[in-house]
């Protein structure tokens, strides 16, 4: 996955705002519109740009409460970790989960309605699973920063 000083900018363009157009994307980055599109097409299939998305303010579409939650497995065997991964993937509770190292094995963003829909997701997510020695709960009071955006950076003349 290579990418040059061009297509660094258009990545700053686009993760600021990716509903431009892609004749402002050309015009801010130096290109034609076509060419700017070109680029975008092989910036997703090179996987350098994951996914298109909207942030949607959790608290306007009723799920206002919001958690990160360490988890720390029973055991570190891969079949195990697979077993998890796929779990959170196909959870809508998790917004976000990642794999960690350090005091737990896993930290998962989680929303929910109520604090009493949180206990039932905890109930039938975390303590019917046998290959989860604990987790802990951190309540979200505000969140600060929302977004995905990751800083770009520019490769060298040379290293292209």
């Amino acid at each position: 996955m290579q990418y040059d000083r061009i297509d660094a900018r258009i990545l700053e363009i686009v993760q600021k705002n990716n509903r431009v157009t892609s004749e402002e994307v050309g015009e801010l980055a130096g290109l034609s519109a076509t060419a700017c599109q070109r680029r975008l097409k092989r910036l997703r299939s090179d996987g350098i740009i994951e996914a298109d998305i909207s942030i949607v303010s959790p608290k306007a579409v009723g799920r206002p409460i919001q958690m990160l939650v360490l988890v720390s497995l029973e055991r570190e065997r891969a079949d195990i970790i697979d077993k998890f991964k796929k779990a959170v993937k196909s959870s809508v509770e998790v917004v976000n989960g990642f794999y960690v190292t350090g005091d737990a094995d896993f930290v998962l963003y989680v929303t929910a309605r109520t604090m009493e829909d949180y206990e039932e997701f905890t109930r039938k997510f975390f303590y019917v699973n046998p290959d989860i020695k604990g987790f802990k709960t951190m309540v979200v009071l505000d969140r600060i920063k929302a977004g995905f955006a990751v800083p770009v950076e520019t490769p060298a003349e040379d290293d292209r």
